[in-house]
């Protein structure tokens, strides 16, 4: 289904996989780089990391002081860090800047057959990650849709390493039950497919094989977290639009329990993609938290 229900599906923002499927948006950060200068794990380029006996995709640049946190930069579901490119890209002028394909993403190794991954398994292999990119810098997270929800949920147990936080449209902590809620049993036509598609994807249908699950939103203190959502996603859906957009905003709001420090800021002009629609708020937030993070230590 990840591919299928264009816009519909793009508008529930479960994945992302429509305006921008597989768009590369810099080939120079989205290449298979195999002459990736190394200097540990301040390389250049992209390369494939062995994590567990599974390769995984990652790319780095920008030589940023080593007092600055690392930024991470984590793509939807149904895409590659290719479509972080261009804010890769830009962020890496001033800081170094990450980004990686999850298992069943990109460049990077399927999950095993028949098997369904969870929060838990996605976290283990980010810390992994961070053991080898990051050292003992700290880390700024910056996630768009599901690669927002796995940030959030990844943080608050992790706070020993994970400083700050940028949610780009991150879909919305209880997003199977609050699409039963807004879209009733009784919908027919092209909402039915909207609802039944996303819930299929909650429950592992997408690439990656992982479960979206609903659950509440734990807090990760008061480290700096800026939360942007879109201004306007569901026209492909007008019976419903107007209910989906309350139940998004509800559900950005939810995200502001993370911490005391989360501000919630509507990018304006800007549908599901804010890091292509509205590029300069991307960075100006994700700089602005990597600052202030860098300033705290």
């Amino acid at each position: 289904m990840f591919r299928t229900f264009a816009k519909a599906i793009a508008a529930i923002a479960v994945v992302c996989t429509v305006a921008g499927a597989g768009l590369v948006l810099n080939e120079e950060y989205g290449k298979d780089d195999s002459d990736a200068k190394d200097a540990g794990a301040s390389f250049t380029g992209t390369k494939k990391i062995d994590v567990d006996g599974r390769t995984v995709n990652v790319s780095c640049s920008g030589q940023s002081d080593a007092d600055r946190p690392l930024v991470m930069l984590m793509a939807g579901g149904g895409e590659g860090l290719d479509n972080m490119a261009a804010l890769q890209k830009s962020l890496s002028k001033t800081d170094r800047v990450c980004s990686y394909d999850r298992l069943g993403e990109g460049k990077s190794d399927k999950p095993a057959p028949g098997t369904l991954q969870t929060v838990n398994d996605t976290s283990v292999l980010l810390t992994k990650l961070l053991d080898h990119l990051a050292g003992d810098r700290p880390v700024v997270l910056a996630g768009h849709s599901l690669g927002g929800y796995i940030a959030a949920r990844y943080t608050p147990d992790h706070t020993d390493r994970v400083k700050g936080l940028v949610l780009l449209d991150a879909t919305v902590p209880h997003l199977t039950r609050d699409m039963n809620r807004t879209i009733p049993a009784d919908a027919t036509g092209g909402a039915t497919q909207v609802r039944d598609g996303a819930i299929a994807g909650n429950e592992g249908q997408n690439p990656e094989q992982f479960v979206i699950a609903d659950g509440p939103v734990h807090s990760a203190g008061d480290i700096p977290v800026e939360i942007l959502k879109h201004e306007s996603q569901y026209a492909a859906v007008p019976e419903y639009g107007p209910a989906l957009e309350k139940m998004w905003a509800k559900g950005q709001q939810e995200w502001q329990q993370l911490s005391t420090d989360a501000q919630l800021t509507t990018a304006k002009g800007s549908g599901h993609y804010i890091h292509t629609d509205r590029p300069d708020l991307a960075l100006k937030t994700v700089q602005s938290v990597t600052s202030r993070v860098a300033d705290a230590r």
